[in-house]
């Protein structure tokens, strides 16, 4: 699962709610999973992120960390 997951835009990742940002995706054997996606979603995880920490503080306002 990644936090901002849903911000990455992979169509690997599934996306289940709206109101947070996380997206997971999930194999049943190792000869499923697609080691170039996972690698572009790890490094899209350093880079995409959201600020869940001040989440109460802004009412609720997630808004994304500029890095």
């Amino acid at each position: 699962m990644f936090w901002s997951g849903k911000s990455f835009n992979e169509e690997i990742l599934n996306i289940h709610g709206e109101k947070f940002q996380d997206a997971s995706v999930f194999y049943n054997d190792i000869s499923e999973m697609d080691e170039d996606a996972i690698k572009r979603c790890l490094e899209k995880a350093e880079k995409i992120q959201w600020d869940y920490k001040n989440l109460v503080k802004r009412k609720g306002q997630l808004i994304q960390i500029k890095k």
